[in-house]
């Protein structure tokens, strides 16, 4: 009987001191399941900074790359809008030289053109002075023919000097490309096709020709019935 009171007395204790503890101890033991709490919420969402993420921030907060590929396309900008500048000004300078010797050409031909209608025009001064001795002239008829035909020969020599030629009429063949058949006459005494009469002289410069001869081409009866 004394064992089992005993042993109902102690196990009664032992609920009772389990029961009843000290506030050291249950703050003691509070105390290390905050602790344990602490470090298992820390470590599933935070991120606990260490010295390898330190660079990573400072890596994002600087970036040194920008401003090296902007310097570097400020630079060919430039180096671009001054070539530009330099086409610019060099097609400008062109344009005006060509302009210039456009100019400085036209005006060289106009001074060509002008001098060589100056040396023709000097040329046929003298016979229209001689013109207008003529006219003032109180001879006969036959007196004021002679000195028109002295003037007419005058002419012709100054249109040989400048290589203009009379273009060939009577009595040659009809040729189309120095002729201007103005009508037909029938002529016994002159082959088919041929030149009869000049109505207005022809000329030419040289190999070229001014203006064609007026003639009427003369047909011969006998020659077409052969």
């Amino acid at each position: 009987m004394i064992f089992g009171r005993t042993g109902k007395a102690m196990s009664e204790e032992i609920l009772q001191s389990a029961e009843t503890k000290t506030p050291a101890e249950s703050a003691h033991k509070t105390a290390g399941k905050r602790t344990i709490n602490i470090f298992s919420r820390e470590a599933k969402p935070a991120k606990v900074e260490t010295p390898e993420s330190e660079p990573v921030e400072a890596s994002e907060a600087v970036t040194p790359e920008a401003p090296v590929e902007e310097t570097v396309a400020k630079a060919e900008f430039d180096q671009l809008k001054t070539e530009r500048d330099q086409l610019v000004e060099r097609l400008a300078r062109m344009q005006a030289e060509f302009e210039n010797a456009r100019k400085r050409a036209e005006r060289e031909k106009q001074e060509y053109r002008d001098y060589a209608t100056g040396a023709v025009v000097e040329q046929f001064l003298p016979v229209v002075d001689n013109f207008t001795l003529a006219l003032k002239a109180d001879g006969s008829a036959e007196q004021l023919r002679t000195g028109v035909e002295l003037i007419v020969k005058q002419m012709e020599d100054v249109l040989r000097q400048l290589q203009v030629v009379p273009v060939a009429a009577v009595g040659e063949e009809f040729d189309p490309r120095v002729h201007e058949a103005l009508g037909s006459v029938e002529r016994d005494d002159m082959p088919d096709q041929h030149v009869a009469e000049e109505i207005r002289r022809g000329y030419k410069l040289r190999d070229r020709l001014l203006r064609p001869a007026m003639v009427r081409v003369a047909h011969n009866p006998k020659q077409t019935a052969e």
